[in-house]
């Protein structure tokens, strides 16, 4: 890069027909883009194909990819085993109007993994699960209450849409019922004293509780242990339902999700992302109880809840997620993205030490945070968050305007991350993906120094 030619001028100059759909996109969708996370200034990259751990753009350029859908691609893009799953589904039926062989198999798939899923309901996003985890626990309670957690994200749902940290308590997104946060108590993380007293006083008001076990974010706010060993008690005590929202952390903080590997059993879970492979695909689970009040010869307290929903185990997110799962069920994918999110974390702080820059890469399991123009610590062991004499309650927040830029500095490298910071990890990702994207990451900071952002 030359005095002259900037981040931005690079990322324009290399990106001209990414430039030109941009413009025709914005007359076809609101803001140009089709999710909230696709959008970039000046315009955001469009894709071409993708494949392990890489993707090319429309303009030719080759990219060492950390978005992997999502985080839906535990195992990188187009695995052939998944592949070949869809292949054959697709020339059998691709919505077949009835019971499938497919969903049942997916379905026991999920069984074999997840250690609390006595039944499975399939939906057709993350959202859609949360939805109707919140239902479920409602109509079993006969309460409405919902105890939520500061910054954890339980998709657009109106039950669960964040709210605002505001005095006047406003929806974060207009469109939304006054009423519907007035359902929600929302608490800080890690804070075990205000669970408790919460619990203690409203119990014949609260539902459930729901969190992001890891932490807000999928970690971007990392979670204490014993706050999570905490509110498995502590809800069991006030006979309130402990909803685990495992749609990011299931199948990627282990086969089991994180509630395997700490050993902590919720009343329900949602699940996505990884569940179906990489197409479109939710789930609840949980106790059979709770589940079986949508079944048609139950016995719900409150009677039946109804589910429909067109798309619910679409017969190619069957066969993709039920190829997925037997692979996961191995663990060998999950000790692969973790074994290179650990070298990856390593690498970069390692950058941020030796150029004196303030930021730092931290994570949990194959999920990783970026986050730039922050003070911050170094983990110690290459990848666990060091708070220091910092208050865990509180999320440490990065310069958004810093992360944008640093972003397009990546992508210039040839490296494509979330705009947030997250970094998703697969299997894929090589030893030789991991050393350039290292590289990358020295050059991206270098490049931001040399124009006074970082």
């Amino acid at each position: 890069m030359t005095a002259t030619t900037t981040i931005l001028d690079r990322y324009a100059a290399l990106h001209p027909t990414s430039a030109r759909l941009a413009t025709e996109a914005r007359r076809v969708f609101p803001g140009g883009v089709t999710h909230d996370a696709r959008y970039l200034t000046p315009f955001p990259l469009y894709i071409d194909h993708a494949r392990g751990a890489r993707k090319w753009d429309v303009d030719g350029n080759e990219l060492i990819d950390y978005v992997m859908g999502h985080g839906a691609l535990l195992l990188g893009h187009l695995h052939p085993e998944v592949e070949a799953a869809l292949a054959a589904q697709i020339h059998r039926a691709t919505h077949a109007g009835g019971s499938t062989r497919e969903e049942l198999t997916w379905g026991q798939a999920v069984q074999a993994l997840i250690p609390t899923a006595e039944r499975v309901r399939f939906t057709s996003s993350g959202t859609e699960a949360t939805q109707m985890a919140v239902r479920l626990a409602r109509a079993y309670t006969g309460r409405e209450k919902i105890v939520r957690f500061a910054n954890h994200f339980h998709g657009w749902n109106d039950a669960l849409t964040l709210p605002r940290i505001a005095p006047d308590g406003a929806p974060a997104s207009p469109g939304l019922p006054a009423d519907v946060l007035r359902q929600q108590i929302v608490l800080p993380q890690n804070d075990i004293d205000a669970l408790g007293a919460t619990l203690a006083e409203r119990r014949d008001e609260i539902a459930a509780v729901i969190m992001e076990p890891t932490g807000a974010h999928g970690g971007e706010h990392p979670a204490e242990r014993g706050w999570v060993e905490a509110a498995r008690e502590l809800t069991e005590k006030a006979g309130v339902l402990l909803i685990f929202d495992e749609v990011v952390t299931g199948f990627r903080a282990s086969p089991g999700g994180l509630q395997a590997l700490w050993n902590i059993r919720p009343d329900l879970t949602t699940l996505a992302k990884i569940l179906a492979g990489g197409l479109p695909g939710g789930a609840v689970v949980g106790r059979a109880d709770l589940l079986d009040q949508i079944a048609f010869d139950g016995h719900a307290p409150s009677g039946r809840v109804a589910h429909p929903g067109t798309f619910n185990a679409n017969p190619l997110s069957a066969a993709a997620g039920a190829a997925c799962l037997r692979l996961v069920q191995t663990g060998e994918p999950n000790r692969a993205a973790d074994r290179a999110a650990l070298r990856l974390a390593s690498g970069c702080n390692e950058v941020f030490a030796r150029r004196k820059a303030r930021g730092v890469v931290f994570g949990f399991a194959s999920m990783l945070h970026v986050m730039v123009g922050i003070d911050a610590l170094l983990p110690d062991d290459g990848i666990t968050f060091a708070w220091g004499e910092r208050d865990r309650r509180e999320m440490p927040h990065p310069d958004q305007q810093a992360m944008q830029h640093f972003h397009r500095a990546l992508i210039n490298e040839g490296v494509d991350i979330m705009p947030s910071g997250w970094m998703m990890v697969s299997a894929a990702h090589t030893d030789r993906d991991i050393d350039e994207t290292v590289a990358a990451f020295d050059r991206a900071v270098a490049a931001m120094q040399a124009e006074g952002a970082l």
